[in-house]
């Protein structure tokens, strides 16, 4: 199960609040404003700054 598109649509990056997209592999979620990943773990997005991984 993957991230569904009105999902994607609502959500915003936790830091810049600019528009974030699925990444290839489809396991995470990146803001090319701040150059973070955030990982997605049991088709749950985790959106924590903290959590992030820098690009």
């Amino acid at each position: 199960m993957s991230i569904s598109k009105e999902l994607l649509d609502i959500l915003a990056c936790p830091k810049c609040k600019g528009d974030i997209r699925l990444n290839e592999n489809g396991d995470g979620l990146i803001c090319d404003a701040c150059r973070l990943l955030y990982p997605i773990k049991d088709d749950i997005p985790v959106m924590l700054i903290d959590e992030a991984t820098r690009l």
